[in-house]
This record gives structure tokens, C-alpha cells and sequence, in this order.
């Protein structure tokens, strides 16, 4: 062989081995260190991130969402999904949904905008969404782009009341009542009275209280994580000032602000839907109120005495009646030693009413059936599915100890009421508990 040809020959060999090593090197399975990428997720996937907040920013707008949940009750519609929108930034919004792990097309957002907005720039806001047919839906989303977007940073709301619209023979819930308390804010640090009002509601039936806690008081704090621990209170992270500069008042001409009352109206409205597949009845009040009934013992009675009267009523107006906190008792039997260093105000040395003023707008507050509850504002249902009734003084009214509303009354134009002191052998020990618990209870001497 001459050389020319041995050295093609050569060279020809090691082409060929190069090649099949290349080649080799190709059909490799590739490993998974960090330098080499990792096959790209289907574009029908669910991106995995889901939102763990309470509230959270809706992309490429000014909204913020806070929760979705199943709702079949009106034509049209499969879910409810709850915000708080700039009035003046709404846009079109389309539902995506996570399908059991597979991404739905997008269907059209109905947006529907509270009407209690009280000057504010945002409000409450719901977006009634469609589910595509064949679609578990898991989770959802908002888009301001229609078509089928693969939204890699979006953070999924999961929905909940997944069972609600189921139809039972016999209903059956969690909790028979809950207590809705919106908002803390600021520094708050009423503790006595906290104390004394969630034993009182635990006397009367209450199963649980859900509080929406932006900010609080420290020794408050410690007595809310209390009851958190033993299950009674449901504690909702509530971080509106982090996103918003919400408003201490309820009207924007007076206090300015972007949204009412650290978005009262938004927590409410949670509040019952959150309620709405676990209790049978919601009482929507402030935390320094107690509904309270006068002709029986427990709420179970009273509702149970009143559903009878009244079949086909979702909403029970209850009147507020105000116990100003400047007038004591005059034989301070219930200023207890042991309660001395607790901050806060001891309602039940605060026994004079004051009559409500009848010739100006008086506020309630509300019990409801969840499920007959579409949105409601905070002294009323704007929109229901049931009946509404005016619960009389007599029959029920709320304690609630604070500053008078008509300080020109004087001692002797006020009604004694002592109807708290009818429960003071089983509340009494019962605060002791938790302010003890708390590490807040002083000394348990010299008790009355």
C-alpha cells in the first residue's frame, strides 16, 4: 500500500471513531447537576407555585386577590374569587384554571364591584368565573390576556367549598356558630375585655372565632395565641399595610387613606364565605360586642326559638345597645384584685344602658346563615337569598361596653342592665384561665 492511502485510511478511521464517540455522547441520559437544564414542563402543566398569603398582588395590576371559593348559586357562574380593586384601574380579567395538573383554556371574568365603597379608591371586589367543562379545577388565577397562556409567574389561588354546592339528605356542619372579628390594627390591647367576650361567647355556644390580625397589642397577642393553640380562635394574617395605606375610618372626606377601615368590608365577606361549608350560623360583630340573648340561656335556643318564627330568614338583625365605660357599678363587687394589672376594660362593672337614639340612624349587627349570604356590608346584607328580620330588644340585643353615643344622657336616664352578672360564676374562672394562661393573672386573692 503506498502512503497517501495508508494515511487517508488513517485519517478515515479516526473520523469514524470521533463520530461514533459524539454520537454516543448524544443519546446519553443527561444528568441532573445544576449546569444541565432540565427538560422544560408541558405547556398544558400547572406551574406549581401556589399563593400561601392571605392577600396577594394580582400581576400587571393594581388588585389584589385574597381567596377563591366554589359558588353555584347564581346562573352563569361556577366560582367567586375576592379582591380588593382600584376603582379607577379595572379591566377586563379572564379565569384560567389548574385542571387536576392540567392548564385550562381561559374563560371570561365577570367583575363585580361592591356598591358600600365609601369614597374610598379601592373597594371590595368580587370576579364570578366559569369553569371549562371537563375541568377538576384545583386551583385559579386571574389574566388581563385572553387565549391559553402558560402564566409562569402567577401565583394560583386554591379553591376552596370544594363540597358546598354538594345537595345532603342530611346537613351536617363543623361548627354551629362562628364569630367573624375584623379588623385588629394599630396597638389594641384591650385585653380584659377580649378575654371576658370569648369566654362569654364560648358560654353562650360559640364553636369558633375567626379575627383578621393585621397588628396588636403584645400582651393581647400572647392571650389570642392562647386560644389559637386549644383550637377555639382562628388567627388570619391580615398584612393590608404592606400592600395599601388602609384607612382608620370609615369615610375617605374624613380620614383619607386607600381603603375603609383596614378593608373591613373585604374580611367580613371572607369571613362568611370562609365559614360557609363549615357553620350553620355566622355572627358578623366588632370584638368589643357580645350578642347577647335575654330570653334563653344560649344562642342554640334563641335561633332555634327564632327559626321556628321565622323559616325562611338568612339574616337576623341584632340592635346595638351601648354601655358607656365612664359609669361604674357603685359597688365595684366585680373589681377584682386579681384583674388589676390587666390592661383593658372589666365589662362587668359597666351595668347602665344607654336607650339607642330612635330619631337617628341606629346600627346593627348581624347573625347569618352563610349560605344564604351573597355580599354583605357592616350592618347589613346588601345581597341575600333569604329573608331578613329585626331580632326585638327583648328577645336579644348587643352588650357593648365603650364610649357613650349620647354623653349628654346623665346616670339616672339610663337603663340598669346586669344581665352579664347571670353568667359571672362560670365566666369569672373562665377568665382567670386564659389571662392565667397567658401569663398575664396577677393573684388570685381577695376574690368576691
Amino acid at each position: 500500500m503506498d502512503k497517501p492511502k495508508e494515511i487517508r485510511g488513517k485519517f478515515f478511521f479516526l473520523f469514524l471513531a470521533t463520530f461514533i464517540f459524539l454520537l454516543c455522547l448524544a443519546v446519553r441520559t443527561p444528568r441532573t447537576y445544576g449546569s444541565v437544564p432540565q427538560p422544560r414542563r408541558a405547556l398544558d402543566a400547572c406551574p406549581s407555585r401556589t399563593s400561601s398569603e392571605t392577600i396577594t398582588p394580582l400581576n400587571n395590576t393594581k388588585h389584589l386577590l385574597v381567596s377563591a371559593y366554589m359558588d353555584r348559586r347564581e346562573a352563569g357562574s361556577d366560582m367567586r374569587i375576592i379582591g380588593i380593586f382600584k376603582r379607577d384601574s379595572i379591566r377586563p380579567l379572564h379565569c384560567v384554571f389548574c385542571c387536576a395538573g392540567r392548564l385550562s383554556s381561559t374563560t371570561p371574568g365577570t367583575i363585580m364591584q361592591h356598591s358600600d365603597r365609601f369614597g374610598f379608591p379601592y373597594a371590595t371586589t368580587d370576579v364570578m368565573c366559569r369553569i371549562p367543562r371537563d375541568c377538576n379545577a384545583t386551583h385559579v388565577d386571574l389574566l388581563t390576556q385572553p387565549g391559553r397562556v402558560r402564566p409562569l409567574h402567577q401565583s394560583w389561588l386554591p379553591i376552596r367549598n370544594q363540597k358546598t354546592n354538594e345537595k345532603k339528605k342530611t346537613e351536617e356542619f363543623q361548627f354551629n356558630f362562628t364569630v367573624c372579628i375584623s379588623n385588629l390594627f394599630g396597638d389594641y390591647n384591650n385585653v380584659l375585655q377580649v378575654a371576658q367576650s370569648l369566654e362569654m361567647y364560648r358560654l353562650l355556644g360559640v364553636d369558633r372565632v375567626v379575627i383578621y390580625n393585621t397588628t396588636c397589642g403584645p400582651d393581647l397577642d400572647r392571650l389570642l395565641r392562647g386560644y389559637v393553640q386549644e383550637g377555639f380562635v382562628e388567627m388570619v394574617p391580615w398584612p393590608i399595610d404592606r400592600h395599601l395605606n388602609p384607612s382608620r375610618g370609615w369615610l375617605f372626606s374624613q380620614s383619607g387613606g386607600d381603603l375603609h377601615y383596614f378593608g373591613q368590608l373585604t374580611t367580613l365577606n371572607e369571613c362568611v364565605y370562609r365559614s360557609m361549608e363549615r357553620s350553620r350560623y355566622v355572627l358578623l360583630n366588632d370584638i368589643d360586642e357580645i350578642i347577647m340573648p335575654y330570653r334563653h340561656d344560649n344562642l342554640t335556643a334563641m335561633m332555634d326559638a327564632l327559626q321556628r318564627q321565622h323559616p325562611h330568614t338568612g339574616e337576623f338583625l341584632i340592635e346595638n345597645h351601648i354601655f358607656p365605660k365612664i359609669h361604674f357599678e357603685p359597688s365595684r363587687r366585680f373589681h377584682l384584685p386579681q384583674w388589676d394589672g390587666v390592661p383593658g376594660v372589666n365589662i362587668l362593672e359597666h351595668v347602665y344602658r344607654e336607650d339607642p337614639d330612635r330619631g337617628s340612624y341606629h346600627p346593627h349587627k348581624m347573625i347569618v346563615q352563610p349560605r344564604l349570604v351573597v355580599w354583605t356590608s357592616v350592618h347589613e346584607v346588601i345581597e341575600k337569598m333569604g329573608q331578613r328580620f329585626k331580632v326585638p330588644m327583648d328577645f336579644c340585643r348587643i352588650v357593648h361596653v365603650r364610649v357613650s353615643l349620647r354623653g349628654s344622657l346623665t346616670l339616672d336616664q339610663l337603663n340598669v342592665d346586669k344581665r352579664l352578672w347571670d353568667f359571672q360564676e362560670k365566666l369569672i374562672p373562665r377568665v382567670d384561665e386564659a389571662l392565667g394562661r397567658a401569663g398575664l393573672l396577677l393573684s388570685t386573692e381577695g376574690r368576691s
